[in-house]
């Protein structure tokens, strides 16, 4: 026991360390988690939605999959599906714009920028879906997209948010004639930030995986259908 204690108090140590070196040498990352590898003193750092590698002080970094060569797993891509896991009952889907199609027993939470054109796209494939609840959050990349944060303000403060969002996703139109109402629209956007969102369109599923990117309704399918 006292073995164990020792060892969890270096990694402790060390994964401090790490932290410690890589927040003086690259101050705009944020570290999300440090984890021992399999490999003894290499370290696996979560930060900016990726996976790299350092040793225990931090002076060398790697990028790149980690491979178990026995049964040939990608080791980086199994972690990182792991670390982006999202529990879905923990989201704030009262501040999500819900469209419920047949049953909705199918649940998909999505984090979209009304002007991110993949976005666009993948409301089209998600146009094609039956019996599923999809929670839709506003999440504005503004950086990138200047003016997008006002245009979701508006279709939240729609009186049917549902038909201002399929109307600008799908058609490219807004109606600015909306009541002023208070939109969680920056709550979103710190939520996404703490959930490590590196763009849009991302998908969770209500078993907890993450998908970024726009993906064809027949992988949607697929994905949804391995949720008891």
């Amino acid at each position: 026991m006292l073995i164990g204690i020792l060892i969890a108090h270096s990694a402790f140590a060390d994964e401090e360390t790490i932290r410690k070196t890589l927040d003086e040498r690259y101050p705009r990352i944020s570290i999300q988690s440090v984890s021992p590898t399999p490999i003894p003193g290499l370290f696996e750092v979560y930060a900016n939605g990726q996976i790299v590698y350092t040793d225990k002080q931090g002076d060398y970094m790697l990028a790149g999959p980690m491979k178990e060569t026995r049964n040939k797993t990608n080791l980086t891509q199994q972690r990182l599906e792991a670390v982006q896991m999202i529990n879905f009952s923990t989201l704030p889907l009262d501040k999500a714009i819900l469209v419920k199609r047949g049953n909705g027993e199918r649940r998909i939470a999505v984090f979209s920028d009304p002007d991110c054109p993949y976005c666009k796209a993948l409301e089209k494939e998600l146009g094609l879906l039956d019996n599923v609840s999809i929670y839709t959050f506003l999440y504005p990349l503004e950086d990138i997209h200047p003016g997008a944060t006002a245009k979701a303000e508006t279709i939240w403060c729609a009186k049917d948010r549902a038909a201002a969002w399929s109307d600008y996703m799908l058609h490219s139109k807004l109606d600015s004639k909306t009541e002023p109402c208070i939109a969680p629209i920056q709550d979103i956007v710190r939520l996404g930030a703490t959930l490590g969102m590196q763009g849009t369109p991302a998908l969770v599923f209500s078993d907890g995986k993450r998908v970024e990117g726009a993906i064809p309704v027949a992988e949607i399918e697929k994905l949804l259908s391995r949720i008891p």
